[in-house]
Parts: C-alpha cells; sequence; structure tokens
C-alpha cells in the first residue's frame, strides 16, 4: 500500500457542513427562484459610502491598516455610540474594527473563553452564534423563548434563564434585535440578564448589528449602556445590513480596554485587518449620513415588513410579526415534508420562493423549530413582490 492511500484510509469523513442557509441559497440559485433564504440585504448602498471606498482606492488606501482599524473610523463609531447609547468609548483603546461581526465574534471567543466553558443562547438562536462556539470546543446552551399565540412575540423567562447556568458558564449572547425571530429584548428583560451576569460574574456578549431596523415602538437598548454593564459587556455590530454591504465585511467591536489587546491578537492572526479602502467608505457613511437617514431604514422595511406579513397569511403560513430586524419566522402551514427542511423544500419546488428551515435556529429535535420557516424581506421592492406574488399561489383563491 503507497503511503498516499495508507494517508487516505486514515482520514475521517469531515463532520462539518454548510449551513442551511446556504444550502438554501445554492439551490435557489440553481432553479432561478426568488432568494428569501439568506439576509442578503440586496437593496441600495448609500451613495456615499460607495464613493468613499472607490476614493479611497485611487487615493492608494490598498495596504494593511492598524490591527485595529483606520482612526477615523473608531473615532466616528465611537461618536456615533456615545450618540445613540450615551456610551463614552475610547476610541485608541476600546474599538476594533473587525471583518464583519461574525470577525468580531470569533475572535472574542478565542480571546476570551476555554474549551469546555458553556454560554447561554436563547432560542431562537443565530446558527453561526452556535456552531462557531462549538467549532472552538466551547458548549453553547440554549433558553427556549417562547410566544403565547402564534403570530405573539417572543418573550424570556429569567427563572429559566437562572435553571440553565452552571459553573461553567461563562458568558450569555444577547442578539438584539435578533435573528431570526426579530425579538428586540425589552429594558426589563436586560436588566434582568444584567443583574445575573454581575451575580455570576459572567460576560455579555452582544450582537447589535439590527439596531437601527425598528418598528412600531420597539426601543433598542445596549446592555453595554445599563449600570454596572459597561466592564463586561463586548458590544459587537456591523455595517453590512445597515449600509446594505453584506460582502464588505466591515465590522467592529467595543470593549472595555482590559478586553480589546487580547480580542486584536486572536482577530490580527486570521484576518490581518478588515479591508482598508473599505473602511474608509464606511467611515464616510458614519460621519456623513444624518439621522433621518437611520430613520429611513425603519420606515423603509416596516413597509416591506406588511408586505411579506400580509402575503404569507394568505399563503396560510401563519407569521410571527417581528419588532426588529428583517426576517420573519412563520408557521410551515400545509406544506408537505417530514420536518422543516423537507417543507422548506417543498414551498421552493411549489413557488420558487426560497426559505430557511426553522429547524436551523433550535436545538435538535425542538417541535417548535420544526413547524416554523425564515423569510427575509431586505429585498428590493420588485423582488419583494415577485416573492409574494409567488407565495400567494398556495392558495391562489385567498
Amino acid at each position: 500500500m503507497t503511503t498516499i492511500d495508507s494517508l487516505h484510509l486514515s482520514l475521517a469523513a469531515p463532520r462539518t457542513v454548510q449551513s442551511e442557509i446556504r444550502a438554501m441559497t445554492a439551490i435557489c440559485d440553481e432553479i432561478g427562484g426568488v432568494n428569501l433564504a439568506q439576509g442578503v440585504c440586496d437593496t441600495e448602498p448609500p451613495p456615499v459610502v460607495l464613493e468613499g471606498a472607490q476614493r479611497a482606492i485611487r487615493d492608494g488606501h490598498n495596504i494593511y491598516t492598524r490591527l485595529d482599524g483606520i482612526a477615523r473610523l473608531r473615532r466616528a463609531i465611537a461618536a456615533q455610540v456615545e450618540r445613540t447609547h450615551g456610551i463614552q468609548v475610547d476610541p485608541e483603546r476600546e474599538v476594533l474594527i473587525t471583518n464583519g461581526a461574525t470577525g468580531a465574534f470569533q475572535s472574542t471567543i478565542e480571546a476570551l473563553l476555554n474549551p469546555g466553558d458553556e454560554v447561554l443562547l436563547f432560542e431562537p438562536y443565530y446558527g453561526y452564534h452556535a456552531s462557531m462556539l462549538r467549532a472552538r470546543q466551547v458548549i453553547p446552551v440554549p433558553v427556549a423563548m417562547h410566544a403565547e399565540t402564534p403570530e405573539g412575540e417572543w418573550k424570556l423567562n429569567l427563572d429559566e434563564v437562572r435553571a440553565a447556568l452552571t459553573p461553567r458558564t461563562r458568558a450569555v449572547i444577547v442578539n438584539t434585535p435578533s435573528n431570526p425571530a426579530g425579538k428586540v429584548f425589552t429594558r426589563t428583560e436586560l436588566e434582568g440578564l444584567a443583574a445575573i451576569a454581575e451575580e455570576r460574574e459572567l460576560f455579555i456578549f452582544t450582537d447589535e448589528i439590527y439596531e437601527h431596523f425598528l418598528y412600531g415602538d420597539a426601543k433598542h437598548i445596549s446592555p453595554a449602556s445599563l449600570p454596572g454593564m459597561r466592564g463586561r459587556t463586548i458590544l459587537m455590530s456591523g455595517f453590512s445590513k445597515t449600509f446594505s454591504v453584506t460582502g464588505w465585511r466591515i465590522g467592529y467591536l467595543i470593549a472595555d480596554a482590559r478586553w480589546v489587546p487580547s480580542i486584536g491578537y486572536f482577530h490580527d492572526m486570521t484576518y490581518v485587518c478588515a479591508p482598508a479602502p473599505l473602511q474608509h467608505g464606511v467611515a464616510d457613511g458614519v460621519e456623513q449620513l444624518p439621522p433621518s437617514f437611520y430613520a429611513g431604514l425603519a420606515t423603509e422595511h416596516l413597509a416591506k415588513r406588511t408586505v411579506l406579513v400580509n402575503a404569507l397569511r394568505e399563503a396560510g403560513l401563519t407569521p410571527h410579526v417581528p419588532d426588529g430586524a428583517y426576517y420573519i419566522l412563520a408557521s410551515t402551514g400545509s406544506l408537505q415534508g417530514h420536518n422543516a427542511a423537507e417543507k422548506s423544500r417543498d414551498l421552493l419546488a411549489r413557488t420558487g420562493v426560497a426559505s430557511v428551515a426553522g429547524s436551523a435556529f433550535f436545538r435538535p429535535g425542538s417541535p417548535v423549530g420544526e413547524d416554523l420557516l425564515r423569510f427575509c424581506f431586505a429585498k428590493r421592492d420588485e423582488q419583494l413582490e415577485e416573492a409574494c406574488a409567488r407565495l400567494r399561489t398556495l392558495h391562489p383563491t385567498a
């Protein structure tokens, strides 16, 4: 037997596969369907952002930046966070520009957690959070949120949070507004989590990338703004959604100066720095876009939410109406299949509309997740209207 043959026989099959979101996107692309599965946010980026990046390329900003990012973007973010959350931030010591919020999260795990640590996250949860924890041998511990009615909001039970704590619990992930549920955590919920974090000496890891996508009376509250939370909160966000530049991978992290050097070290090891000219384009946006731009995001996406909610109801897919972000979880209705993944493929085959199986956002075997699909409404109006027209064909007499 040759050496290479021996090597082939000794290798185990890989245990990791692409996410359900990626899988559905690939299938949708193959058939030329309308993709409401992936949150690509294909609305138009602000011109000032595009022009800033193009100018930066022409001006020669095409080499490495400092590992924590360009100074004016760090300063602009610090100023914006103080305006919007009342949090004072040192742009030289407490801001790290990252390769998306995902890069911020990965680097935080590597810097602050050890294999075998446990981290609480709230179900339905963003699958990448759980997968990234597992990839670093950290144990995700789901705590279920509950909706009292089929269209109701998801609520957190603090007694159930306390019951999930163990001596190995090290952190809690708060994604607000959340993907996939569009849940906006209330002040009461956040204050309850803050009390638990202080009592048990836990980190709060936040994902606040949808903070400007709010509907009705919903208000975004960053856990870092609560009394006693500034030093133990790792605030993560980015511009992929706000500026419709998901492919640029410009995110950021704000944390106490005790934690940033270690997190920055691991980010540097993996990414070196976020893309230099794109940092300049984003900086132009943060510096120059007025408050009305951010208010307009909410108004624009509220209209899109209304269109998709109505279409789902007419199709017999009962939606949970989100308070934030740009996703809707809806029941699987009369779709065919033994689980949510099969039902999402049935929907795609019958209508050409791609969704994501709700099971991607719940622990394995959860009956709640198997009866839900996730739809993204951050689409150009013509695409969203086409998707809605296709969805209505499930019940043509509606």
